[in-house]
């Protein structure tokens, strides 16, 4: 049988390594926080050297579930606020450009060349060479307004 009170700080900085190690194969950052928190426990064993494994254990779920709350709380949001969360969607990148029309806006539909592509646009009736403003995208369609 196995003896568990012999658990020292260094078990926890191995088993962060390893939680890291795991984060690089299985990229999620779920491990790497699982990590932090192991780090965190060895820091706190440490410190107090005397302390249970019971107790060890404790702070290293009370550490995992902070870390992990932490991350999705503040740190995950402003990643997604950056221009990957529209990494994808090329059409929504566009949102803000002031462009001028290059057909124009007739019944609600007209075109606009952004780039190297004709984007077809929807908005109020507009004559040709009338500068817009993109104000959002409905999938490859771009709504404008007067600039």
């Amino acid at each position: 049988m196995m003896d568990f009170n012999g658990i020292e700080f260094w078990h926890w900085w191995v088993l962060a390594i390893l939680l890291g190690a795991i984060e690089i194969f299985a990229p999620s950052f779920f491990f790497l926080w699982l990590g932090f928190a192991a780090a965190a426990v060895g820091i706190l064993v440490l410190v107090l050297p005397g302390l249970g494994l019971e107790f060890q254990l404790l702070f290293f779920g009370l550490f995992s579930v902070v870390s992990v709350v932490i991350w999705l709380r503040f740190v995950r949001p402003k990643e997604l606020k950056g221009s990957i969360s529209k990494l994808n969607q090329r059409a929504a990148q566009y949102e803000g450009r002031t462009t001028t029309l290059e057909q124009a806006i007739e019944n609600g539909v007209g075109y606009v060349r952004l780039d190297d592509s004709r984007w077809k646009v929807i908005g109020p009736d507009l004559p040709q060479g009338t500068k817009v403003k993109i104000t959002g995208a409905d999938g490859t369609v771009l709504q404008v307004e007067p600039a």
